[in-house]
């Protein structure tokens, strides 16, 4: 699908956001579920753009930094950890 073609679709999806119960949400259409691949119960994080946009993603930014801390922190250490696993 070419780019100008799918800016397109997603405007025409555009979202409202609702009162649910005591709550406010967004509907997402099935259209746009599928296409994300998203079900219900999945998570998904806004993420702030430099530009002042925000872009959702399934990708959680606090988690990956948070797991290259440890990946690093293991390598400095792994003869330590390797003799504690001893």
């Amino acid at each position: 699908m070419n780019e100008a073609l799918r800016d397109v679709e997603i405007e025409a999806a555009a979202l409202q956001i609702r009162k649910i119960g005591n709550s406010v949400g967004v509907i997402l259409p099935k259209e746009l579920l599928a296409r994300l691949k998203l079900k219900e119960g999945d998570k998904f994080y806004p993420v702030e753009q430099p530009d002042g946009s925000l872009r959702l993603s399934p990708f959680n930014p606090k988690h990956a930094k948070t797991m290259e801390i440890a990946r690093q922190t293991m390598h400095d250490y792994r003869d330590t950890l390797a003799a504690l696993a001893k």
